[in-house]
């Protein structure tokens, strides 16, 4: 099948966060199953700064009602599938990708908008006629809606998928800060007190509607869990499912990870406690090696739990324990940690900021991993946590509760708790450190568990393919 993904970010390319994870992994694992994939997205600085791509067409004209537009497509190859970039210096020129620094652009409705529809034109003017665009979160989630519209009959037999990556970004503006929309000729339907809800549309006018695990696809029925979407999924749900996205486990595998200071497996585990010692170590935090270590590396944000956190960190020193969060986001949440960390330097360490190789040493070095998450319709760092031996510690949400068994069942691989409370978060990580301390032998079988255990984009990419199959003509 011929599939184009029209996406905002890729990984090794581009990146933010677990969007463009999805945007490498699935592309690739599509091409390995033998679709004939490609990918468009934006020409970003940070791209331009890096390549120097050449222009494979004539300049582009781009016509709305109320304005014209210019941009060239530029093309590469990435892990042998083509990457097509819209190049618009006028949106994509910037910094940062969304934002600068802690601000979203005020004209992303625009910019995005307009990338929606310059990847119909791309697709024209490389003469590629898609059976399925794959359409990714609220950036590219007006182009259903563009393409329901779309009078030139070139995408007559093409279908959409929209995918939800996370239904809390729904890329709301105001109509009037978007030229490229404005005054088109179908868009006052979408249009409510002024503001237009760019995923509302997407979910709305994509022949299929997915989110990144099945019990994120169910959370999204219920009128909490939809994050305000619940009437409009209700609406397409015998069109909504969830598809578990995949762990890529050539760069997460302890046996080869080049940021360990020694490598292990599931046949020898010894040597995680050299991680261990080094995270203890570049954490300044005591290196005691029979103290279980607790690990968390996030967006400091409401969303990650920290809501559930704060409030029980005084409780959780008075055991025996060590807990290192590395992350970057509210300035409150880093401020109310680098303060505990101050006041307990013996037994909690907060690293303010991000690098691939402090990620790698918590997810090997810790005996934990800490995800006690609001919503989270997927998660990757349980995954990486059960390869690693490190056993994940789970709110039973989203992609968490599809990933992570509790370890009271037949086949627990981590600890899970569903109320929303600190005091279920304590009462869990509790029991976790009982199970660590009083039974050595049960909880080394639930280490080797998790990391026997996989989820791999071949499995997605072949629920992806069924999915296109039954869309495409």
């Amino acid at each position: 099948m011929n599939i184009v993904f029209a996406i905002s970010e890729v990984e090794e390319l581009v990146k933010t966060g677990g969007l463009a994870d999805v945007g490498k992994a699935l592309p690739i694992a599509l091409h390995a199953l033998g679709d004939n994939v490609a990918i468009v997205m934006p020409y970003y600085k940070v791209l331009a700064d890096q390549l120097n791509l050449p222009c494979v067409t004539e300049k582009q004209t781009l016509f709305t009602e109320g304005k014209v537009y210019h941009f060239d497509i530029r093309h590469m190859e990435f892990q042998n599938i083509p990457v097509y970039f819209v190049d618009s210096p006028e949106h994509f020129m910037r910094d940062g990708l969304y934002s600068n620094a802690y601000d979203a652009y005020e004209d992303n409705g625009e910019r995005f908008s307009f990338f929606s529809g310059a990847v119909l034109q791309t697709l024209q003017a490389i003469d590629r006629k898609p059976d399925v665009i794959h359409c990714h979160d609220w950036h590219t989630a007006m182009l259903p809606f563009l393409l329901a519209h779309d009078k030139s009959g070139y995408f007559d037999q093409t279908r959409t998928v929209f995918t939800i990556h996370n239904a809390a970004f729904q890329g709301v503006h105001r109509l009037d800060t978007i030229p490229f929309l404005r005054h088109h000729p179908n868009i006052l339907a979408q249009v409510h007190g002024g503001y237009i809800n760019m995923l509302q549309s997407g979910i709305e006018y994509a022949t299929k509607v997915t989110t990144v695990s099945p019990n994120y696809a169910s959370e999204l029925l219920t009128d909490l869990g939809s994050h305000g979407l619940h009437e409009r999924l209700v609406n397409r749900s015998n069109d909504l499912s969830g598809i578990l996205n995949g762990c890529d486990y050539t760069q997460w595998n302890p046996e080869t990870d080049s940021f360990l200071p020694e490598n292990y497996s599931a046949q020898n585990l010894h040597p995680k406690t050299a991680c261990k010692r080094v995270l203890q170590e570049k954490s300044s935090l005591p290196q005691q090696p029979s103290i279980p270590l607790v690990g968390m590396v996030c967006r400091l944000t409401d969303q990650k739990g920290f809501g559930y956190i704060l409030p029980i960190l005084d409780d959780l020193v008075k055991h025996k324990i060590q807990i290192v969060i590395v992350g970057t986001g509210d300035p409150k949440v880093c401020m109310d940690l680098g303060e505990f960390a101050q006041q307990h330097p013996q037994q909690f360490a907060f690293i303010n900021g991000f690098s691939t190789e402090h990620a790698h040493l918590v997810e090997a070095g810790a005996d934990f991993f800490l995800m006690p998450s609001q919503f989270e319709p997927c998660g990757l760092n349980q995954m990486y946590s059960l390869a690693y031996g490190t056993v994940p510690i789970v709110r039973a949400v989203g992609g968490l509760k599809d990933t992570v068994v509790d370890f009271s069942c037949d086949g627990g691989t981590g600890f899970v708790f569903d109320e929303p409370t600190p005091l279920a978060l304590l009462s869990c990580i509790r029991r976790a450190l009982l199970a660590y301390y009083e039974d050595p032998t049960k909880f080394r079988e639930m280490q080797v568990r998790g990391m026997n255990t996989r989820f791999t984009w071949e499995a997605s990419a072949l629920s992806y393919q069924q999915l296109y199959q039954t869309i495409a003509k």
